[in-house]
């Protein structure tokens, strides 16, 4: 089952915070690869430079994120014109067998609500 499409409330929400890389601490409880497929999953049509500055990292390490989503079938990327669109396999489900029981879009929505 693929994500909706942009009828989805979801993608009208604004990505308004933008991350300074000094301001964030040492660690946080969401890894690089979870950030970058809430970008996504917010804005299919967001840049990934765009990403890089929501999650405060490099854009060439959100090309790699984005290379391994796709290796792993978690994401699709789709060129339309000059730009890429991604669709998120929300239906795949995570991988640490702590949290395998849930899909990526369980997370995401989770995520992403009020």
């Amino acid at each position: 089952m693929k994500k909706k499409k942009k009828e989805d409330s979801r993608i009208q929400q604004p990505i308004s915070v933008r991350v300074e890389p000094s301001k964030v601490s040492g660690w946080t409880f969401l890894t690089n690869h979870t950030h970058v497929l809430l970008c996504l999953y917010r804005n299919p049509e967001i840049t990934l430079r765009e990403v890089a500055i929501l999650v405060g990292i490099t854009e060439r390490m959100v090309q790699k994120i984005v290379a391994e989503l796709v290796e792993a079938a978690y994401l699709e990327v789709t060129k339309v014109g000059r730009r890429n669109t991604y669709q998120i396999t929300v239906d795949k489900k995570l991988r640490h067998p702590l949290e395998s029981h849930r899909s990526i879009g369980d997370m995401l929505e989770n995520l992403s609500s009020d």
